[in-house]
């Protein structure tokens, strides 16, 4: 990746962010206010498109690290306490159903939106295949917030703990949980919808739906490929809205450009997701005319529970078994 002073302010990286073109920057211009390093949704839509190769959302990070870090260790901007209450140490961590060397990782915002489904296929894993399941946070939020020493005391106590378990196989149903621990777990992490296909499991989706991709998979489109499986026909795919509103935990600081955003998801008709943040986050704006792909496979017809959500994932604290 090149750096800022590569950049020519040939100005795309500007017409296809809203956060870029509200403040008039481009990413060559950024690191001049470090006054919006959390206003930044880090959906990596600029390097996407930058002609020079320049990685916004690590410039971004960087800037948010380096603060922190200027700050004695401790996240400068307001707004973010309940966040690091629950996330700092994952509040509602369990480890008490591994029964083979194989896992369910659920992350944190499945359960919250779709906790029937979740338990569907905790059960339907453990009675068939006899793979336990863990709750537990990824850390990106953490991360996200430049709390560098955290992510890595989150990530080393994680791989620890899943070593003392003897797991050779993480099951991931997110993906921000996929991409976010994928490259950083010494052990093998594979995604819901590759153990589906290797199990024979899940429903065919018929006639052509709209897909909107989450910001971890816009790019590469790695988990989509998997989905595509099963789909009948092939998807239109939703690329002219940057991010549901959720990422970089820039939603507080930007609640016009979270509502912009929903509102040209809204334009695009029935819009199916396969990020149960995507998916939470429209519901709770007022858009209810999407679906999750998981849940649809899955056979469920489970909506996003905007209303109970942090009870539904406090709930799994305390799975054990059937309950």
């Amino acid at each position: 990746m090149n750096s800022r002073e590569d950049c020519t302010h040939c100005g795309l990286c500007k017409k296809n962010c809203s956060f870029l073109e509200k403040y008039g920057l481009d990413i060559g211009q950024i690191e001049d206010r470090e006054d919006l390093i959390y206003h930044c949704f880090l959906c990596g839509k600029c390097t996407e498109v930058c002609p020079q190769n320049i990685d916004g959302r690590e410039i971004i990070l960087r800037m948010r690290q380096k603060q922190v870090e200027e700050n004695r260790g401790k996240v400068k901007e307001k707004g973010y306490t309940m966040l690091l209450k629950e996330k700092q140490d994952y509040l509602f961590r369990n480890y008490q159903n591994v029964t083979t060397k194989s896992v369910l990782f659920t992350g944190c915002n499945f359960p919250s939106f779709y906790p029937e489904t979740t338990k569907y296929l905790i059960t339907k894993l453990q009675k068939e295949k006899g793979i336990g399941v863990i709750f537990d946070c990824c850390g990106k939020p953490i991360a996200e917030l430049g709390l560098k020493e955290q992510e890595k005391r989150i990530i080393d106590e994680m791989e620890e703990r899943l070593q003392q378990e003897e797991i050779e196989e993480v099951i991931m149903l997110c993906p921000n949980c996929y991409s976010f621990l994928k490259d950083r777990l010494r052990i093998k992490i594979v995604s819901i919808y590759e153990k589906l296909q290797e199990f024979g499991w899940g429903e065919e989706i018929k006639g052509k739906v709209n897909i909107f991709p989450p910001c971890p998979d816009r790019e590469k489109q790695t988990l989509l490929k998997e989905i595509k499986s099963f789909l009948a026909e092939e998807p239109n795919i939703i690329q002219d809205v940057q991010c549901c509103g959720l990422g970089g935990c820039a939603g507080k600081n930007e609640p016009d450009l979270v509502d912009n955003m929903v509102e040209n998801i809204r334009k695009s008709g029935k819009v199916y997701t396969y990020c149960a943040s995507c998916s939470g986050n429209f519901a709770r704006k007022g858009y209810t005319d999407t679906d999750n792909l998981l849940v649809k496979i899955l056979g469920m017809e489970e909506k996003p529970d905007t209303a109970k959500s942090i009870v539904n994932r406090m709930k799994m604290k305390y799975w054990r078994g059937e309950n």
